[in-house]
């Protein structure tokens, strides 16, 4: 048992940490260092308050210490034994390790979906999920700024992933590394993409921070976490969200970057 808790507290602190330089290098750079220069790339011109950005990273620090609960219990006790948790890393190929974060990131994708529009439910989303939409002008804080249920609930998609794939506990760390740099992306406030991205094809797949940020203003669709293809299906994507990403794609560039950048692509995707 004290074993336990020593990796426990270790896991965390190293989460911890892990979350306030992945979350804090970006709002330095956004919000501190450069927010004239940037303010081109703001999604919402307004900026929240010092009070919104504490509340953010208390509540984050909470979901933390619940992901590394989950995260230990899966690994670290006896529970392993039903999962696919590998220890060797020989035991499938390297590249597996990329095919298995693909795929982990996927049914994370589809399970947020699902999950996130439960929890839009009247009956639900008091009690639960309007911690994280205080953050109506969302900063990269937000990203793990959770009512305790919510992060349970968050942090259990790892139980499938780690049922349904052979996991290696590095591939374990990629995808929470992974998921969390496309969460802080997702909450940045800010549109950082390449001008030329919107007329790409994966600009029809993947979505932006402009996309996250659209919901938490209006509270209602664009549910998806990494992709467009749940709310696309569904019928679920706001009707204004490429209206509002050429919006700001025009902010930042200028009709006649955006035109530039049209062409350019369209020359590209000819290939």
């Amino acid at each position: 048992m004290e074993k336990i808790i020593e990796v426990t507290l270790s896991i965390f602190s190293a989460s911890a940490i892990r979350y306030f330089i992945l979350a804090g290098i970006p709002f330095a750079l956004f919000y501190l260092l450069m927010p004239a220069k940037l303010s081109k790339f703001k999604i919402q011109q307004k900026i929240a308050s010092k009070k919104d950005f504490m509340y953010e990273v208390w509540h984050s620090l909470q979901s933390t210490l619940v992901f590394t609960l989950i995260a230990v219990g899966l690994v670290f006790t006896p529970l392993r034994q039903y999962t696919r948790i590998y220890e060797n890393i020989t035991d499938f190929p390297i590249w597996y390790i990329g095919v298995a974060l693909l795929l982990s990131l996927i049914i994370h994708d589809t399970y947020f979906y699902w999950m996130h529009r439960l929890l839009h439910h009247k009956k639900l989303f008091k009690l639960t999920h309007l911690v994280h939409h205080k953050s109506t002008n969302p900063s990269p804080w937000t990203a793990y700024s959770f009512h305790v249920l919510e992060a349970i609930t968050e942090g259990l998609v790892l139980v499938p992933i780690v049922i349904l794939l052979p996991m290696h506990p590095l591939t374990i760390l990629l995808f929470t590394v992974t998921g969390f740099m496309i969460n802080v992306y997702g909450h940045l406030g800010y549109e950082i993409m390449p001008k030329s991205f919107r007329y790409t094809r994966a600009f029809e797949v993947l979505n932006t921070s402009v996309h996250h940020n659209l919901h938490h203003s209006k509270f209602k669709g664009n549910y998806g976490l990494y992709f467009r293809f749940w709310d696309r299906m569904m019928g679920t994507e706001h009707p204004d969200y490429v209206k509002e990403y050429d919006r700001l794609q025009q902010q930042r560039f200028g009709k006649v970057a955006e035109e530039q950048s049209k062409t350019s692509a369209g020359i590209f995707l000819k290939r």
